[in-house]
């Protein structure tokens, strides 16, 4: 049963890798046996973290930099990775960024950076990895959604609509993909202790009604995502297409 989950051989490539739950994926599926190649907007050439957590496992790393809000930087990227690594075989889309700001004064360029990075960079980024994947007849892709792929949240339109977006983007890859032998899902967090959260997390009012609503009764950690993770990556999730897995400590079914 465990050699289902068995990633010896393979190449996954984890976008928004240096912290967090990006870090935490990436080391993850090192443990399971993957060579990483890591991209974020601000990775280290080298010696950054997650290079040295994934070094120590015994598998390689190789670091990227790519701002996934420009286009150009983004279609440079995918030029120089598919030139570097012609077959990868596990996609990560978990890059992402959110910005806060109430509806009515909610700003063209805060629109435009969340949903160029959110989700446009993503649908790219997957439609070219995926190319590759199609031909080779095997592949898997998983994006990271959010709870609200199914809620609106409160003064993050631009983020709301972006992940809402992705959800569907994962059906409508998958209904194309899954019967060439390409898996294409999500993993949808709740409220996670990262960097993207510490503004709810240092406002005692809405940290404590976020906690009250957790079955769980705790933010969910970095470390949370490992296991569903290698799942979604592995063997063992060879006939789940298009599934928006929730991890988020009992959230959804309050």
């Amino acid at each position: 049963m465990l050699d289902l989950f068995d990633l010896k051989g393979k190449t996954a490539l984890v976008t928004g890798c240096k912290r967090g739950i990006g870090m935490a994926m990436a080391v993850a599926l090192a443990e399971a046996g993957a060579n990483i190649i890591g991209v974020s907007a601000s990775l280290e050439k080298s010696g950054s973290d997650v290079e040295k957590a994934v070094t120590a496992l015994g598998r390689t790393f190789k670091a990227y930099q790519c701002d996934f809000a420009d286009r150009k930087a983004l279609y440079a990227f995918i030029e120089q990775v598919k030139k570097d690594v012609p077959a990868i075989d596990i996609l990560v889309n978990n890059a992402g960024t959110i910005m806060r700001k109430p509806a009515a004064e909610h700003p063209d360029e805060y629109w435009d950076t969340v949903i160029n990075t959110n989700l446009n960079a993503q649908f790219i980024l997957t439609r070219e990895i995926g190319q590759g994947m199609l031909a080779r007849g095997k592949g898997k892709v998983i994006f990271t959604a959010s709870l609200l792929t199914f809620q609106g949240g409160i003064n993050v339109p631009g983020y709301a609509a972006s992940k809402g977006a992705v959800g569907s983007l994962v059906k409508a890859f998958a209904n194309e993909w899954a019967g060439k032998g390409v898996n294409v899902n999500a993993i949808a967090p709740g409220y996670i202790a990262t960097d993207n959260t510490s503004a709810l997390r240092a406002d005692e009012k809405r940290s404590a009604s976020i906690l009250d609503r957790i079955p769980a009764g705790r933010w969910g950690q970095p470390e949370d995502f490992k296991g569903p993770t290698v799942f979604l990556a592995s063997a063992a999730s060879d006939y789940v297409h298009g599934t928006i897995l929730t991890v988020d400590g009992g959230w959804m079914g309050r």
